[in-house]
């Protein structure tokens, strides 16, 4: 059957009567199939041509059903700019009459500011700026007000209910334009406001997006303790189907845990082939003691790195493998406690590290520091002193794992 827009209107006032947001959500989706039906009905359609639309059902869904046949033709003459214009000013008027409602809603509000955030994002691209989905993070800070602020629906029906989908939006806004300061205010209105349901009772999907987000934070802050807790949290709770967003995760996670000296299994890396091209390099490196290697990692993955924000990690961890090294000459010494520095020295110039004896003698002072190695430095008799048992602790046995 063909949906002209005068059915449309009537199937949007049925959906509005009957309380239905699933049917509503899909009603305002530019993918649905009767899009293609409206694209036809009006090749060049304005606000002026479809003025003759307005007061045909109640308000402000006459202004709605405009705004979508502008949006969803805009995006069929491939015109993201203009499409996030106009699917701004739907958002605007659905938000007139979400907060006078409740909750049976939220479906329709997912619906419409995701592709808020997915139109700001192509038009950003087609214009090479941020100023798209910048607004879309201002639209949709207004929309997370109205969801935190609902004071008197019945808990079932809260717009409580969408507070975290809508701050996942906002976060994406945020790390895509890369002003990720902004979440704070954000995250603030989300701790002064305890009569929010716990994170656990949303529903998992929200869950997971959250704490990706609040781990990712975490780590850009040098919290690694709170971001390993949150992002292994949202590895474990992600759907196993949702490979992409688990190799996100993992993105964030697996440098944390090589930190801390958890090195992920070949197992791990074989499932994600993507994160196994950049990280297994350093994985093998760190395994092999191999410094050389790892260096020549750095420089050849640095730009991949610094898009991922790991790479301060990564170069952080490089004194894991000056580790590993040692260890080795540890071992070769027979585990003895009394190792000459030179010894040290000799086996970084072996590996192509041309270093003078007083700088391995900092590396091995700053590993001692660390907890990397335990004992002391004899100065006089440029001697290494070990302790008799556990001269090279686990990594990540130490008071501050993270520390390298």
């Amino acid at each position: 059957m063909v949906v002209r827009l005068a059915d449309y209107l009537v199937m949007l006032a049925e959906a509005i009567g009957d309380r239905q947001g699933p049917h509503l959500a899909y009603l305002l989706r530019p993918t649905s199939s009767h899009a293609k039906d409206l694209i036809k009905e009006f090749r060049n359609p304005s606000k002026e041509s479809l003025a003759g639309y307005e007061g045909y059902i109640e308000s402000p869904w006459d202004e709605i059903a405009i705004s979508y046949v502008l949006v969803i033709n805009s995006v069929a003459r491939n015109d993201p700019v203009h499409a996030f214009k106009e699917q701004s000013q739907l958002v605007h008027a659905f938000h007139r009459f979400f907060t006078t409602d409740t909750g049976w809603t939220l479906p329709a509000l997912f619906a419409i500011c995701r592709d808020l955030r997915d139109i700001a994002h192509d038009a950003d691209v087609s214009t090479q700026k941020t100023d798209c989905m910048e607004e879309a993070a201002r639209i949709l800070s207004k929309l997370f007000t109205s969801c935190v602020t609902d004071r008197t629906s019945p808990v079932a029906e809260s717009r409580k209910w969408g507070v975290y989908y809508v701050v996942g939006l906002i976060m994406k806004c945020y790390f895509r334009v890369k002003r990720i300061a902004l979440s704070r205010s954000i995250l603030r209105a989300l701790e002064a406001n305890p009569d929010i349901p716990p994170l656990s009772s949303y529903p998992r999907a929200h869950q997971v997006t959250h704490r990706y987000y609040i781990g990712a934070i975490n780590f850009l802050n040098e919290d690694f303790e709170k971001a390993e807790q949150e992002l292994t949290l949202a590895f474990y709770n992600c759907h196993v189907e949702a490979q992409a967003n688990r190799q996100r995760i993992l993105a964030y996670l697996i440098p944390l845990r090589i930190l801390r000296g958890h090195l992920p299994s070949q197992e791990l890396l074989d499932r994600f082939p993507d994160l196994k091209e950049v990280y297994g390099p350093f994985v093998e490196a760190i395994r092999k003691a191999d410094i050389k290697a790892y260096d020549v990692a750095l420089y050849e993955w640095e730009k991949k790195l610094l898009e991922l924000n790991v790479w301060l990690v990564f170069e952080r961890a490089r004194e894991l493998v000056m580790r590993g090294l040692f260890r080795r000459v540890w071992v070769l010494s027979e585990k003895g406690t009394r190792i000459p520095i030179h010894m040290f020295h000799c086996a970084l110039r072996v590996v192509g590290m041309r270093l003078d004896v007083e700088e391995v003698e900092c590396f091995v002072a700053n590993m001692i520091y660390k907890g990397l190695i335990k004992g002391y430095i004899s100065h006089e008799r440029q001697m290494v002193v070990l302790a008799q048992n556990g001269a090279f602790p686990r990594v990540a046995d130490r008071k501050n794992p993270y520390v390298v």
